[in-house]
């Protein structure tokens, strides 16, 4: 390991000479300057890991000494040791950046705790996250074989996140396989699962199933609403679970979490039928039959979610839902300014629904652009410009000015998506959909155990574009691939954020409500 180079500046130096010996003993390179002048002078001729610096000196003061080391070096950790516990000289030197600070008399295990919290954290969060998940391996994968419910599912889906989100955070990837191998075993089990149980939870009778999207305003919102509160409902299409984790502690500045639970999207884990659901608490076959002129079939030229703002329209009415409702699609920045801007004739209504479709929009892109490939190439990158787009973006600027309001504030999303690897041969017709994830269309020519398939659509809800239609489902880390120009097929698609089919990521999605600090 390097030697760790430290600067260490008080003008009592010599009285500190057993806690220099100290961290000799313990492997470290001490300088020492007993004024500010020269400890100026040591940093513009060496490259310091740490320097710890007296508040109190005469000449130069602690924090005029502080101000010129940060122009030298601002990334180099500074220690400020100080006698004061003032109120106004520790906003000054945390103003300055300062990365902590000790108050006298200082004793060795302190210094040495204020040295591995700021040079060697990273390291010991490594090897402690580790440890941790290595520990934690075997139970996880026991508990994926014998997961027999979807709220176990819920549970083992929201451990895997918290642990992928560990160790992304940490220096060493020695784990990131590991963690790899258990999601797609995980994926593979699920996919059994919803297999086995799927068109089950749509038996009348069958009480245990989980909350599905037909029925996430009616239990997530629509009692908000009937106790007299202002809901606002913020769908971010495509948004993960661990997309949620990533930019909630961005949103806990200005609101205060009330619930995080998760739901299960229904197949086709794609916009046209989940969000469609969520807004019409219909199943789309049911959307089909009542409202024949907002349903658009996959083989349909028209948009296939032009008619959200409708569909709730009719919901709210159903449910006697009377206090105003405004909705609005973002699709572009000028719209979050546009509510920004409208914000007080937009809460005179008591629900305010919003829709916005930049999170799909950048799956979308990485898939057809090669620079957006390259910048997320992974979950992990995927997730940090998820993260970054957010924190910079209009739309956190239209949640600051709605904090500002009493209201609640719902978020959720329609469906998730995956990065897609390993190509499953399947062949159909001209009418056969084109989606990747998941194929709908009559004389489908696949293996049977590359997929998950649904012979009859009535069974789970779904519209047949004709008498011999049927479903098929890809699963885990699979896409489907056409065996003509196969070879190219697979490379364009190969490594791409997908949705439609059956996965933890797309189908277990998060219902947040947190509410104005």
């Amino acid at each position: 390991m390097k030697e760790i180079s430290i600067l260490w500046t008080d003008d009592e130096i010599d009285l500190l000479k057993p806690h220099i010996i100290f961290l000799e003993q313990k492997g470290y390179q001490i300088d020492t300057a007993t004024n500010g002048s020269d400890a100026i002078d040591l940093v513009e001729n060496n490259a310091y890991d740490i320097i710890f610096l007296d508040e109190n000196m005469p000449g130069l003061s602690g924090l005029e000494t502080l101000y010129k080391i940060k122009q030298i070096n601002p990334l180099v950790p500074v220690i400020m040791i100080t006698k004061s516990e003032e109120e106004n000289i520790m906003d000054e030197a945390i103003g300055s950046k300062i990365n902590d600070y000790l108050i006298k008399p200082v004793n060795p295990n302190q210094i040495l705790l204020a040295i591995k919290k700021n040079i060697d954290k990273d390291r010991l969060i490594t090897q402690k996250t580790t440890s941790a998940y290595q520990s934690a391996f075997s139970k996880l994968g026991m508990e994926i074989n014998d997961s027999l419910s979807h709220e176990d599912w819920i549970d083992i889906y929201k451990k895997l996140t918290y642990w992928e989100l560990e160790l992304s955070g940490s220096s060493d990837s020695t784990m990131d396989e590991v963690l790899r191998m258990q999601l797609n075993e995980a994926n593979s089990s699920f996919s059994k699962f919803i297999k086995r149980n799927y068109t089950d939870w749509f038996d009348a009778k069958n009480t245990d199933k989980p909350l599905l999207s037909p029925n996430l305003l009616k239990e997530k919102v629509f009692p908000l609403l009937k106790e007299g509160k202002q809901v606002v409902f913020l769908l971010i299409d495509n948004l993960r679970f661990d997309h949620w984790k990533s930019i909630e502690p961005i949103l806990s500045n200005y609101y205060k979490l009330e619930t995080e639970e998760l739901y299960y999207s229904i197949l086709p884990t794609a916009t046209q039928y989940s969000r469609n659901s969520i807004f019409s608490g219909l199943m789309p076959s049911e959307i089909n039959k009542l409202y024949p002129e907002l349903w658009k079939n996959d083989d349909e030229e028209c948009g296939k979610n032009l008619y959200e703002e409708e569909m709730l329209k009719t919901l709210l009415n159903r449910y006697n839902i009377t206090g105003g409702m405004y909705f609005e699609k973002v699709t572009d920045i000028k719209y979050c300014k546009r509510i920004a801007d409208n914000m007080n004739s937009i809460l005179n209504n008591q629900f305010v629904s919003i829709v916005v479709n930049f999170v799909d929009a950048l799956s979308h892109a990485r898939t057809d652009q090669k620079m957006m490939r390259e910048l997320a190439n992974s979950t992990t990158a995927y997730r940090a410009i998820t993260k970054s787009w957010f924190e910079h973006s209009p739309l956190l600027e239209m949640l600051k000015a709605f904090a500002d309001k009493d209201i609640h504030l719902v978020i959720s999303t329609d469906h998730g998506s995956i990065q897609v690897s390993d190509p499953v041969k399947i062949i159909g017709d001209r009418a056969t959909t084109t989606n990747l994830r998941y194929k709908q269309g009559r004389n489908l020519n696949y293996n049977k155990k590359d997929v998950i398939e649904i012979l009859n659509p009535t069974d789970a809800f779904l519209p047949k574009t004709n008498i011999s239609s049927t479903y098929v489902f890809a699963y885990g880390n699979d896409f489907f691939a056409y065996p003509n120009n196969y070879n190219h097929y697979v490379k364009y698609y190969r490594d791409t954020f997908q949705h439609g089919g059956v996965s933890l990521q797309e189908m277990i999605l998060p219902i947040i409500s947190i509410k104005s600090r």
